[in-house]
């Protein structure tokens, strides 16, 4: 069945443009940081770069995970419909089901993680005053750029529309009826 609408996100557009996103939000969370928390000082050490690395790419493996658990929780989904894994090609990590939810549900998938990877690790590192926490929240809020703007597209979608996840692509398929289901079952 062919979908009724496609939202795609075209990595080599939008790429250029999250980077100066990120650079932006890193120089706005360290400014803040240090209003806040340790006005006017700056130090690096071995230990805070390879704190910033593993987490980095522990948070990146969480982000992933917190859509499987999304598309779990609110899209009901089968954990067998799971799917998670890198494209080195396109630069991303991916999680995605082979089972369409409706749209209400999608736009909670996607946002799950920018909550849990992005805003309590950043609320964290305020809280414990570890600055390398608040510049890996930065980090992870660009990361989830492209989430808000599939959410974003999902707002102009009804909310009982189905949606399905491209499995290799940062896409999402919008049909009108349940893909899977015969126009007589419905």
């Amino acid at each position: 069945m062919q979908p009724d609408r496609i939202i795609e996100l075209k990595m080599e557009e939008v790429a250029p443009k999250y980077l100066w996103i990120n650079g932006l939000l890193l120089v706005l969370f360290a400014a803040a940081y240090h209003f806040f928390v340790e006005p006017l000082t700056f130090h690096f050490s071995f230990w805070g770069i390879a704190f910033f690395i593993l987490g980095y790419l522990a948070l990146i493996v969480l982000h992933e995970l917190f859509h499987l658990i999304g598309f779990v929780v609110f899209g009901k989904v089968a954990i067998s419909s799971l799917n998670y894994g890198v494209d080195l090609k396109l630069g991303i990590a991916f999680a995605t089901s082979t089972t369409p939810v409706q749209n209400k549900a999608m736009r909670k998938v996607l946002l799950l993680p920018f909550w849990t990877t992005a805003v309590l690790p950043t609320l964290a590192g305020f809280w414990l005053q570890n600055q390398v926490l608040v510049l890996l929240g930065a980090m992870l809020a660009a990361g989830a750029l492209g989430d808000f703007w599939m959410y974003r597209e999902l707002l102009k979608v009804r909310k009982d529309a189905w949606v399905l996840d491209d499995p290799a692509l940062p896409r999402l398929n919008i049909y009108e009826n349940h893909p899977n289901k015969k126009s007589a079952d419905l």
